[in-house]
């Protein structure tokens, strides 16, 4: 049996899908298992994969149904003990398996692992900023709520879970369609703390085709009442809901969303999310368009990541 599951989400992105395969074959830890599941691709991906000859490559094909069912499908299918995900777009650097093993071996009463990431811009590439306090160690156990201020601490193509951890939390929610990460990272933070390595080990890679990228997506968001009684005893949890909900408020705003506006908005403890945040909050959306030129222009230079975090 192998050490890590790879499960690497697949649909119509034939342009990325041989790097990030070769991102993986490419590791200095070679115990694993590569678990392709085409989610009903309709351009040359198929093509890209049958190309690799490599008896470690698992590959499976089902109808369109998403990234959520597609993933839950490779943990169905997995046979390791750890699992890790791998967007077909996104690649890891050589060391990426081998640090994970390590920190595993480590820390082997954890569960819940991940590291640093970078990001390409489709400009320029730049570093994910973190809301961590780093201490001169290469690893930090963290609180989930309060290490992602910022850049969330897990992302789903540098994590790495012990299969229990989704016994115990379920998997991913396949009736969301857009942040279905971020719902699962919420169920798990409030369970697990996060083993995370400073090292740079996996780089998003910018696909302009992305769905993540589909503001209309927006109305299949995460549902962030679910939470609603954990955040009344939890301060840490309540304030990294409030910042998501004023990042869709945001959102919601820039695509005529009047009434998504103030579900997210309403629940805000606006106090404690600063002035900065409040006043955005009151800009019209032409103005908060221009906001967004200019951040992207400066995240562009590596002068911050995020627009509205």
């Amino acid at each position: 049996m192998a050490f890590f599951s790879i499960i690497i989400p697949l649909y119509n992105k034939e342009n990325f899908i041989e790097n990030t395969i070769q991102s993986v074959l490419s590791q200095t830890f070679q115990d694993f298992e590569i678990i392709i599941v085409n989610d009903g691709s309709t351009d040359k991906s198929e093509e890209k994969v049958l190309q690799f000859k490599d008896d470690r490559i698992r590959y499976l094909i089902k109808k369109n149904e998403g990234v959520s069912t597609a993933r839950n499908y490779g943990i169905e299918k997995s046979s390791a003990d750890f699992i890790t995900f791998l967007d077909a777009d996104d690649y890891w650097y050589p060391t990426f398996l081998e640090t994970m093993f390590t920190n595993i071996s480590k820390l082997s009463d954890q569960k819940v692992f991940s590291a640093a990431v970078e990001f390409d811009t489709s400009k320029k590439v730049i570093l994910a900023q973190y809301s961590i306090f780093k201490t001169n160690e290469d690893l930090e156990i963290v609180n989930y709520f309060k290490a992602s201020k910022k850049e969330s601490v897990l992302w789903a193509s540098c994590a790495v879970f012990h299969k229990s951890v989704f016994e115990k939390t379920g998997s991913f929610d396949t009736k969301i369609k857009s942040g279905e990460d971020t719902d699962l990272w919420i169920r798990i933070g409030l369970i697990y703390p996060v083993v995370f390595s400073w090292k740079i080990l996996a780089r998003y890679v910018y696909d302009s085709k992305s769905l993540s990228k589909n503001n209309k997506l927006i109305i299949d968001n995460l549902d962030l009442s679910k939470f609603k009684e954990a955040e009344k005893t939890n301060p840490d949890l309540k304030y990294f809901l409030d910042l998501n909900r004023f990042s869709l408020a945001i959102k919601s705003k820039l695509v005529g969303e009047k009434s998504l506006f103030y579900k997210y908005y309403n629940p805000i403890d606006l106090k404690k999310i600063g002035w900065k945040k409040r006043t955005l909050l009151l800009f019209p959306a032409f103005a908060l368009r221009f906001l967004i030129s200019f951040k992207t222009f400066l995240a562009n230079l590596g002068i911050g990541s995020s627009v509205f975090k």
